[in-house]
C-alpha cells in the first residue's frame, strides 16, 4: 500500500492502538549505567532511563539540576546553550536562527526520474517532483574532498547521489548505463545515510537505513554508491532515523512511535553494532522525547504540536538535536513542519530553552519552502566560519495538501552561533538571573569550576566595537596571578577562533589539570564559546558534525589552519 493511501485510510478509520509505549521497557546491548562521561556527567542506572510517559511540560535534564562539581572541558568548544557551564552572569543570552542562503534551493528536480510521481500518475492528480533529503544525508568526505548528498529522487522513489566542491553547486554523476545518479532503486520513504569516520573495514564505511513496511532495511557501502543489504531492523514506525554518538561510541536509532500509537513522539534504541544490534523486539525501545506545551501551535490551525522527527549529530562538546515539529495540516496547505533546536550533554535528556523556529517554512505561497521544512541526516557541516544546514523544502500547491515541488535548501549560521552571551544585549533575549553572593558588574560571566589539560585559551567572540578580557579564578573566586583581567591582552574584532593571552604568562600551563573558574568580561560585544586547546592553533578536539573542508576526521585536530 502506498504511504499516502495508508494515511488517507488511517485518517478515516478507527485504528486500534497495538503498541502501548507508556509501558515499554528495554534492555539495550550496551552496559552504560554508572559511566562517567567526557564532561563529568554520570549516567543514570538503568541506562537509558525507563520512562512510562512523556511530560507535557519540559523537564530540566538531571545534569542541569545537579551538575558535576568540576566539569572537564578537554573535549570541544564550550557552548553557552544552557546553564551547565555558568555559575553567575550579568550578560544577556541571545538565541540565533539560521539564514537561508540566497542560492536556495541549491538542488531542484530536473531529471526525468526526479520528476516522476507514480502515485500522481495512477490517480491523475498533481505531480510532486522531488530532489530532497528525507533525512538521507549531507556530509563532507575528507578522503575524496567532496561534499556528498544523498536524497529522494522522485516523490517516494529512488535514493540518488550528488557531489559538490563548495556545498552550493551540485553535480549528478552518471553512475550506470542509463546515465542516472540513482544508487538505490525503487519505492522508498524516510532514509538515513552516515559516513562512519571510525570504521576500520573500508567495505562498511558508509551506512544506510531506509524505512519499509514497519522496519528499516540496512545497508553498507565502501563508497556511498554501491550498497549491500545486511538485513532488517526491528519494528518501527515510518520517519525513523539514526545517528552516531561518538561521545559514547554508540549508534542511536531515533524511532517514530508506531503510526497507531497516538501523537507522534520518539523512542530510543542504542547499540555499538549498527547491523547486529538493530534487531530489537517491538517492545524493547524506550520512550525518549516528544513535543510539549511550550511548542507553540499555529494560530490558524490550533492543532496540538507533535514531534515529527529528530535528527541528531555531535557538534563540538554537545549533541545537537534538530527537532522537526508538526503543527497541523489543512486541506488547503501541506503540513507546514519546521525545525527547532535542542541540546543534550548526555545523549538522552534535552534542553530546549528556545522554542523559536530555527529553520522555518516561508509564509509566502509559491516559495520553495512554503509547505514543509525538515532536516537532513548529518545535521550540519562546518565550512570556514559558517555552519551549513541542508533541508528538504516543499513548495506545496495552494489550495491542496499536496507537497508540490520538493527541493533541497541551504541555511547558514556563524560557527558556534546558536547562542551568544551579549553586552549590552539586543531586544530579543533570554536573561539568566544573576546568582552568587555578590552582584556582577555588567558584561560578566563566571563559569563553574572546570578542569583542562591544554595550555591555550581560545574564544569565539564578536567585538568589533568593543573587547573581551579573561581572568582565571580559583574555585573560591579569587584571582590566580598572573591571570588577572588587567594583565589580559584585550581581544578585539570578530573571530570564531581568537587566542586569549596575558602579558605576564605565555600560556595556561601553570593552572593546567587544576580546578579553576574562568571570568569573561565583554564590553560591547558577544561571546559564543570558549575552549582550552593543547594546540596553539586552537584545535578543539571536539566533534565537527558532518565534517567540512580542512578536517581530517570526525573531530577538530586542525584549529585555525582550516
Amino acid at each position: 500500500m502506498n504511504r499516502r493511501e495508508f494515511f488517507r485510510l488511517a485518517g478515516s478509520s478507527a485504528l486500534v492502538a497495538s503498541l502501548r509505549t507508556r509501558d515499554l521497557l528495554a534492555v539495550p546491548d550496551t552496559d552504560a549505567a554508572g559511566t562517567t562521561l567526557y564532561n563529568g556527567i554520570r549516567l543514570a542506572d538503568p541506562w537509558p532511563p525507563r520512562r512510562r510517559s512523556l511530560a507535557d511540560m519540559p523537564v530540566a535534564p538531571p545534569y542541569l539540576a545537579d551538575p558535576p562539581s568540576i566539569i572537564p572541558i578537554d573535549v570541544g568548544r564550550q557552548l553557552f546553550v544552557d546553564d551547565f557551564l555558568i555559575e553567575q552572569s550579568s550578560l544577556v543570552r541571545t538565541f540565533h536562527r539560521a539564514d537561508y542562503h540566497p542560492a536556495s534551493p541549491v538542488l531542484t528536480p530536473t531529471t526525468p526520474w526526479e520528476k516522476r510521481d507514480p502515485y500522481a500518475d495512477r490517480t491523475n492528480t498533481h505531480p510532486n517532483p522531488a530532489a530532497m533529503p528525507f533525512s538521507d544525508g549531507v556530509f563532507y568526505d575528507s578522503q575524496s574532498r567532496l561534499f556528498k548528498l544523498w536524497y529522494m529522487g522522485g516523490y517516494q522513489e529512488h535514493t540518488c547521489y550528488a557531489t559538490s566542491t563548495d556545498g552550493i553547486h551540485w553535480d549528478r554523476p552518471a553512475l550506470d548505463a542509463a546515465g542516472t545518479n540513482i544508487v538505490v532503486t525503487g519505492h522508498r520513504d524516510s532514509s538515513t545515510v552516515w559516513i562512519d569516520q571510525r570504521e576500520t573495514d573500508p567495505a562498511r564505511r558508509y551506512k544506510m537505513a531506509a524505512w519499509h513496511d514497519y522496519y528499516l532495511e540496512q545497508f553498507i557501502s565502501p563508497d556511498g554508491i554501491h550498497w549491500t543489504k545486511t538485513g532488517n531492523s526491528g519494528y518501527t514506525g515510518d520517519r525513523t532515523t539514526f545517528f552516531y554518538n561518538p561521545f559514547r561510541d554508540v549508534w542511536v536509532f531515533s524511532l517514530r512511535s508506531a503510526q497507531d500509537a497516538g501523537a507522534r513522539h520518539r523512542l530510543y534504541w542504542e547499540t555499538r553494532d549498527f547491523v547486529g544490534g538493530a534487531r530489537w523486539k517491538k517492545t524493547d525501545p524506550v520512550l525518549w522525547v516528544g513535543a510539549d506545551k511550550l511548542d507553540p501551535m499555529r494560530p490558524e490551525y490550533h492543532i496540538p504540536t507533535e514531534l515529527y522527527n529528530l535528527d541528531c549529530v555531535a557538534y563540538e562538546s554537545i549533541l545537537l538535536g534538530l527537532f522537526t515539529i508538526f503543527r497541523g495540516e489543512r486541506p488547503q496547505r501541506e503540513k507546514p513542519n519546521d525545525v527547532c533546536l535542542g541540546y543534550s550533554r548526555d545523549g538522552f535528556h534535552w534542553a530546549r530553552p528556545d522554542r523559536d523556529v530555527f529553520l522555518p517554512v516561508s509564509e509566502h505561497p509559491g516559495d520553495w519552502n512554503w509547505a514543509n521544512v525538515q532536516s537532513a541526516g548529518g545535521g550540519c557541516l562546518i565550512v570556514g566560519d559558517k555552519l551549513h544546514f541542508y533541508v528538504s523544502g516543499r513548495q506545496g500547491v495552494v489550495g491542496t495538501n499536496d507537497p508540490g515541488v520538493c527541493s533541497t535548501g541551504l541555511a547558514t549560521l556563524r560557527r558556534d552561533g546558536f547562542v551568544s552571551l551579549d553586552h549590552p544585549g539586543p531586544e530579543r533575549r533570554v536573561e539568566r538571573l544573576t546568582t552568587g553572593p555578590h552582584p556582577l558588574p555588567p558584561g560578566t560571566v563566571i563559569t563553574r569550576p572546570v578542569r583542562f589539560s591544554g595550555n591555550h585559551l581560545f574564544v569565539n567572540v564578536a567585538a568589533a566595537a568593543g573587547e573581551l578580557r579573561a581572568e582565571v579564578l580559583d574555585v573560591n573566586g579569587r584571582t590566580i596571578a598572573p591571570y588577572g583581567s588587567a594583565s589580559c591582552v584585550p581581544v578585539r574584532g570578530d573571530s570564531t577562533c581568537a587566542r586569549v593571552t596575558w602579558t605576564s604568562a605565555a600560556d595556561l600551563s601553570a593552572v593546567s589539570n587544576r580546578a579553576v573558574r574562568f571570568k569573561f568580561t565583554v564590553t560591547n560585544g558577544s561571546l559564543y564559546a570558549f575552549w582550552v586547546s593543547a594546540d596553539s592553533n586552537g584545535a578543539s578536539r571536539g566533534y565537527v558534525a558532518a565534517g567540512g573542508p580542512g578536517f581530517t576526521g570526525d573531530s577538530d585536530t586542525v584549529g585555525r589552519r582550516i
